[in-house]
């Protein structure tokens, strides 16, 4: 991924800030939750988005079942690894060891991570070394996104 992507994906991320938590949500001022923010950076990339998400438990304490996001993920985005993601990259979490991933965010500056949580609204919070831990994918947006036919 080009520094350029990188640098327009987090400008995007960071329009994103002060919008409420919303469980499905994906518009911007309105009312997002994690994934709607990574979706909604997608449109400001790119326009349409390349798949719908599907319905999803509001509750994170998922603990089995497919790793619909992360799959979604590889599908879409460019994988790149953990110790090479830079901010505006984006991070799916996986709480649990053996559940799916079930959060995710894109890596701000200064080792803060912007994503949006129940009872808040996209913030750009620190990202302690717990939940470094617990990365189960890294990811940049694509120079170009792939044509479905």
């Amino acid at each position: 991924m080009s520094s350029g992507r990188r640098s327009a994906a987090l400008t995007a991320a960071r329009g994103w800030l002060g919008t409420p938590y919303r469980h499905q949500g994906s518009r911007k001022g309105v009312g997002c939750d994690c994934l709607g923010l990574v979706r909604g950076v997608w449109r400001d990339l790119y326009g349409a988005e390349p798949e719908a998400a599907g319905p999803y438990a509001a509750s994170w304490a998922v603990v089995g079942g497919d790793d619909r996001l992360l799959e979604a993920a590889r599908r879409n985005l460019d994988t790149v690894a953990t110790a090479d993601a830079m901010p505006g990259d984006v991070v799916l979490f996986r709480w649990k060891i053996g559940a799916p991933a079930t959060h995710c965010g894109i890596l701000d500056e200064g080792g803060r991570l912007i994503h949006a949580y129940e009872g808040a609204a996209v913030v750009s919070s620190p990202m302690p070394n717990a939940w470094a831990r617990r990365i189960a994918g890294a990811f940049s947006f694509p120079n170009q996104p792939s044509q479905e036919d």
